[in-house]
């Protein structure tokens, strides 16, 4: 009887560590996804973000003269 009971606790330790690092693994991957989703969206704004006309100056003020 005292065999099972410990190879009881000792199957529970082992889930319970076994829980603990699939928690650890899920939340590196959420912090993963999290700063790749920043990265895409920087990089998206950044490429929508035509060249402006400049604001002072006698040339690209009137007419865009990247186009």
């Amino acid at each position: 009887m005292d065999t099972s009971v410990n190879n009881v606790v000792a199957q529970s330790m082992a889930l319970s560590q076994a829980q603990t690092a699939q928690q650890a693994q899920m939340k590196i991957f959420k912090e993963a996804l999290d700063t790749q989703e920043q990265q895409v969206t920087a990089l998206l704004e950044s490429a929508s973000v035509g060249p402006q006309l400049a604001g002072d100056g006698s040339v690209g003020t009137q007419i865009n003269t990247y186009a």
